[in-house]
């Protein structure tokens, strides 16, 4: 990249951002090297540190002054002499050295904490990093264990607490700390995009970087950190990164929003606000877009859904609570960069998450984790003019990452499956080791004030083969069956389905973890219910294969009758005669949960076996009784091995998954596809078609319904024929990647 091209990149299309940073950081007359990493540090400090507090006022003064109190103690418990900085510590402590050092610094430079500037905190700071530097990160150390720490983790702390103490830290000491970053992160990292460095771990590498050059005031060291970031940005068709559906995969088979992608929305947001008024400043349209189509989806009432946690779900209770605020203060400081009607949505939207997020209040858990986050989200809960945005209702598919999320008023669903490009489950560094089923088609789904649901110590007490919604072979596995970091995929093409934005048929070609079992398994979301059908499940494991048709962590009552159930404060359950239910209490070491399971029992070694049931989330009992009593609400068409379809005659609604050709009910399909036929008050319909295998160069779809015409087609439909029946000819649409066309007719 030229100088010349590499300044556009910098700078085409800079919006400059609004609000706490623009307000407390002057412009300054001309960019000099020198003023430009003044402004680098400075607006490193307010972003990073916190911003716009004001440390007279509660809860601030207390936060502040408790943590100048932990600094204080740290100074003066400080021993520099062979081994760790503190007794409390053991040697080499990779991690938990480098972040005292950084809570200090971090003491040093914020108001109100009572060592706000103090030269002794400053010059202990600055004394703990260069000792730390020479006992454990000395360039030409041996890099031991996890490369994360000597490549991310430490550098960052280590270069964040020394720019956060500026002179403080000298020359001497300076030139120290970078020969030994320079060491571990060299250049040539960022020279490709591959292997650990991309995505999330990308993002952070251009974060060293960029401390590295705030560090030395080394603009070559500035271009190379933000130049870095450049594929980072694109749509991606494979491997780690951002897909057009709204995917974000990393550790090339994971979707990951919510633990790598929520540290690169965190990064970029940083990088972004950072670099404001620079001669680096940045901006790029598709991180902003990321937003609404790959983070929002995931979040729920304030929290993130576990299915695009990775392995990160079992780390302790309330994760997803936490990376859910993690998120929405990435937005907030990101909508900072954002165009005004931009920011102004993502500010409700945050605002809603906040307000309805009653089981770990966000700005409670904010002034306890993040004093920067709870400035900027107090000022959006108190300014009137920001309206809450209330959950959206609709239907998200996301086929290049097999996941699915339902949304309606009062309640919401969530499907994780794996695919021949999507793990099982992720498993490494000793987490995660019994996840083994979580891609199984685990059904997750919250109703009003169940928000805790899988938070409050779900994984570690749940058995882990009888996740909701799966079909499993109960072969007993070892802990981390299966490949380490995500490679757990299985063989099957047809993971995905068809949506026209409200409903929507998902299907999932499931082939089981280290097993023979093989089952086809589909949804259809719907209103207030999701029908779930499973055909041709077969397996010759010598063990029962069993589908989970709920487990919660609950002990409401459950009433069973021969063809529905009923779990109070919960939901409702139609079913055919045979289901097995348990309440038991599972405990993990001093931790017990009370849990309600329903299931259906194939059998041992079934041969082509089947299923069939209706959820109705929030439910009451007389609604589930009356919906059992309604033969008429749903006409199941098909559930073979060859297709499954449904019909839902009050909603117009006739969806099929084709596993193979041929006919079900009133749909015929020349190929495997999915298909989601509705007829609309008005007269008109849609059909609603895609390509789950990604393989098909041409498909023909006919509806047995009149037709007169076409009112909008899409351009891969090569063929059109009306009258008794439709029948439409579609082109390549193995080009889609899963994605769903819709023609609407007359």
């Amino acid at each position: 990249m030229t100088g010349h091209s590499r300044r556009l990149f910098f700078q085409a299309g800079a919006v400059a951002a609004a609000g706490v940073l623009g307000a407390l950081v002057p412009a300054l007359p001309a960019n000099t090297p020198g003023s430009s990493f003044i402004l680098l540090r400075r607006r490193w400090l307010e972003v990073t540190a916190g911003s716009g507090l004001d440390a007279r006022v509660e809860p601030y003064r207390t936060r502040l002054a408790v943590l100048g109190a932990k600094a204080a103690r740290h100074r003066d418990a400080m021993v520099l002499g062979e081994g760790s900085v503190w007794g409390d510590l053991p040697f080499p402590s990779f991690m938990a050295t480098p972040a005292r050092l950084q809570q200090m610094a971090r003491a040093f430079v914020l108001p109100g904490t009572g060592v706000t500037g103090d030269a002794r905190l400053g010059e202990a700071v600055a004394a703990g990093v260069d000792h730390y530097r020479r006992q454990v990160y000395a360039a030409g150390a041996d890099p031991v264990g996890n490369w994360w720490h000597w490549e991310i983790g430490v550098p960052k702390r280590l270069l964040d607490a020394a720019v956060l103490v500026g002179d403080h830290f000298g020359e001497r000491r300076s030139a120290k700390l970078r020969d030994a970053v320079d060491y571990f992160v060299p250049e040539r990292r960022l020279g490709s995009y591959r292997g650990n460095s991309t995505g999330a771990n990308r993002v952070d590498l251009c974060l060293v970087m960029l401390l590295r050059a705030m560090l030395r005031a080394d603009p070559e060291k500035a271009d190379l950190a933000v130049a870095a970031l450049s594929p980072v940005f694109p749509y991606v068709e494979e491997g780690d990164g951002f897909y057009r559906d709204g995917s974000f995969i990393q550790h090339t088979f994971i979707p990951y929003q919510g633990a790598y992608g929520s540290s690169l929305l965190n990064g970029i947001a940083t990088i972004f606000a950072v670099l404001r008024g620079s001669p680096w400043e940045i901006t790029d349209e598709n991180i902003f877009e990321t937003v609404d189509r790959s983070f929002a989806p995931f979040i729920h009432n304030g929290f993130c859904m576990d299915l695009v946690r990775g392995r990160g779900i079992n780390r302790r209770p309330f994760g997803d609570h936490q990376r859910g605020r993690e998120i929405a203060a990435s937005i907030l400081l990101l909508g900072e960069a954002a165009e005004p009607a931009v920011r102004s949505r993502w500010q409700g939207m945050v605002k809603g998450w906040a307000q309805r997020n009653t089981h770990e209040p966000m700005l409670k858990a904010a002034e306890r984790d993040d004093l920067g986050f709870h400035a900027r989200l107090a000022a959006v809960l108190d300014d009137d003019a920001i309206a809450a945005v209330d959950e959206p209702v609709g239907h998200r598919l996301l086929p290049m990452s097999a996941r699915a999320v339902h949304r309606r008023a009062g309640w919401c669903a969530g499907l994780s499956m794996a695919s021949d490009r999507v793990g099982h489950y992720e498993h490494g560094n000793g987490e995660n080791l019994r996840g083994w089923h979580t891609g199984s088609g685990m059904l997750y789904w919250w109703a009003a004030g169940h928000g805790d649901q899988y938070s409050d110590s779900f994984w570690p007490t749940v058995d882990p083969y009888r996740l909701p919604g799966t079909t499993v072979s109960t072969r007993r596995l070892p802990d981390g069956a299966g490949g380490g970091w995500g490679d757990t995929c299985p063989p099957g093409r047809w993971v995905g389905g068809a949506t026209d934005g409200l409903y929507a048929t998902v299907g999932q070609h499931l082939n089981g973890l280290e097993s023979t079992m093989e089952a086809f398994k589909s949804w259809f979301f719907l209103d207030d219910a999701v029908v779930c059908l499973g055909a041709g499940i077969t397996s010759e494991d010598g063990v029962p294969v069993e589908t989970i048709v709920d487990n919660r962590r609950t002990d409401a009552l459950l009433i069973s009758h021969e063809k529905w159930a009923h779990l109070d404060g919960h939901a409702g359950y139609v079913f055919p005669p045979g289901i097995k239910t348990l309440r038991e209490r599972r405990t993990a070491g001093l931790v017990a949960r009370d849990y309600v399971t329903l299931w259906l029992d194939h059998g041992t070694d079934p041969s082509s076996a089947g299923y069939f049931y209706v959820l109705l989330p929030g439910a009451t009992q007389a609604e589930t009784r009356a919906r059992a009593e309604d033969a008429a609400w749903v006409n199941v068409l098909a559930n073979t091995a060859r297709q499954q379809a449904v019909r839902i005659p009050s909603l117009g609604i006739t969806a099929a998954n084709f596993w193979r050709d041929g006919a079900a009910g009133p749909l015929i399909a020349s190929a495997p596809c999915a298909v989601l036929a509705r007829e609309h008050s008005d007269g008109t319909a849609t059909v609603t078609v895609s390509d789950p295998r990604r393989d098909l160069s041409g498909l023909t779809v006919t509806w047995r319904r009149a037709t007169t015409g076409i009112l909008r087609d899409h351009p891969l439909v090569t063929g059109v024929r009306t009258g008794s029946e439709l029948t439409l000819t579609f082109g390549r649409l193995a080009d889609r990647h899963g994605a769903s066309i819709t023609v609407t007719i007359s």
